[in-house]
């Protein structure tokens, strides 16, 4: 590390567009414990592009090149998921620290190589589940570990988003219509809806699940393609929790109006609601702002219970409603880079959600209740 801050390759840096432009160099930018020193994607043009645009020294086409550098001491990996297993081994085999975001991997098998080849390297890695870092997210934890509710008896979960809506896609989210490419609603979505749950309310225990594709097709904005839909649009998850409480889980795309998430947490002496306030509910509880509400005495109105600064710790720049997750998990996994700690999701809870999310496939497919195992 450069002077005491973290250098970071970003891979996927497109100048123009992307989760990177919106959320990891905003982010990374704004907190004093980063640098980001390289750029690349996979034309030359939009590598320089990028580097101009963003004021970084260095741009690549190359993974391997970019991950090599010594002046990158952590690489971040924002690209499409079918990438995501060369691009770490890549960053692996230089010996650097990886972000990568989530999905981990196209399937569990190699999410399950990456965890392997990661600990034989002994950096640090991470996957961007980042709902665990939403301030109203880590302060409603908090309250029902201190038995705010009570015991816990019950989670309804119900995360609407609007892609889609209105039958039209952008070309460039095309490719998450086909659940090869392993970015659809069940993979993107119903993942992060349902790391959130288990960081909430306690690990999943068995399931059953349904899953449905409603929308079969979409015209490409701004030609006359049509593209068809076989990924699922709708997940019904009904589940058991570890501490005996139930769970009902409905997470969808193509919601014509008030797509939004909504997350209640009930129990034996209150309960607290995680509500999306406005317009940022369209992209699920990873982005969009969220609001607390709690109530702890029968027939009482619930009240709004604002989140302590203590669950804010990054500068305002970093508080956009997009950015704001993406950069409290980089302030967290600045302090365990230095510190040693493990207070980020890596590479084995990623390896945990791939096989959450078989467990609803498989229950979906077989109509059988699926017991889930954890390490």
């Amino acid at each position: 590390m450069a002077d005491g801050r973290i250098r970071v390759g970003i891979v996927g840096a497109n100048p123009d567009r992307g989760w990177a432009a919106r959320a990891h160099i905003p982010a990374l930018r704004a907190l004093p414990d980063y640098e980001i020193t390289a750029v690349g994607t996979t034309r030359t043009a939009s590598a320089r592009a990028a580097a101009d645009r963003f004021g970084v020294p260095h741009a690549f086409t190359d993974a391997a090149e970019l991950a090599a550098h010594p002046d990158v001491d952590l690489v971040a990996i924002t690209v499409k998921v079918p990438a995501h297993d060369a691009l770490i081994r890549a960053a692996l085999d230089a010996g650097k620290h990886v972000y990568c975001e989530w999905p981990l991997a196209l399937t569990t098998a190699e999410a399950e190589d990456l965890l392997r080849l990661a600990h034989g390297t002994g950096v640090r890695h991470a996957v961007g589940l980042q709902a665990r870092f939403s301030p109203a997210v880590r302060y409603a934890r908090d309250l029902v570990a201190d038995g705010y509710v009570g015991r816990v008896t019950s989670v309804n979960v119900y995360a609407a988003r609007g892609k889609g809506a209105g039958g039209e896609i952008p070309d460039f989210a095309a490719y998450t219509l086909d659940p090869s490419n392993g970015a659809g609603t069940l993979e993107v979505g119903a993942g992060h809806t349902l790391d959130a749950l288990e960081y909430l309310a306690g690990d999943i225990a068995a399931l059953s699940a349904e899953l449905a594709v409603q929308r079969t097709e979409y015209r490409v904005a701004g030609t006359d393609d049509t593209v068809a839909v076989t990924s699922p649009d709708q997940i019904a998850v009904a589940a058991v929790l570890a501490g005996g409480a139930t769970a009902s889980v409905h997470v969808h795309d193509a919601k014509a109006t008030a797509a939004r998430t909504r997350i209640e947490i009930a129990g034996t002496d209150g309960d607290l609601a995680l509500v999306s306030p406005g317009p940022g509910a369209a992209a699920g509880v990873q982005i969009g702002a969220l609001a607390l509400r709690g109530s702890r005495r029968h027939g009482s109105p619930r009240e709004d219970l604002p989140v302590p600064d203590e669950y804010l710790w990054v500068p305002e720049p970093a508080r956009d409603v997009e950015v704001l997750n993406v950069a409290q998990f980089y302030a967290r996994l600045a302090d365990d880079l230095r510190t040693g700690g493990r207070t980020v999701p890596g590479f084995d809870t990623g390896l945990h959600v791939h096989r959450l999310l078989d467990a609803v496939r498989l229950s979906a497919a077989t109509g059988t209740r699926q017991e889930v195992t954890h390490p």
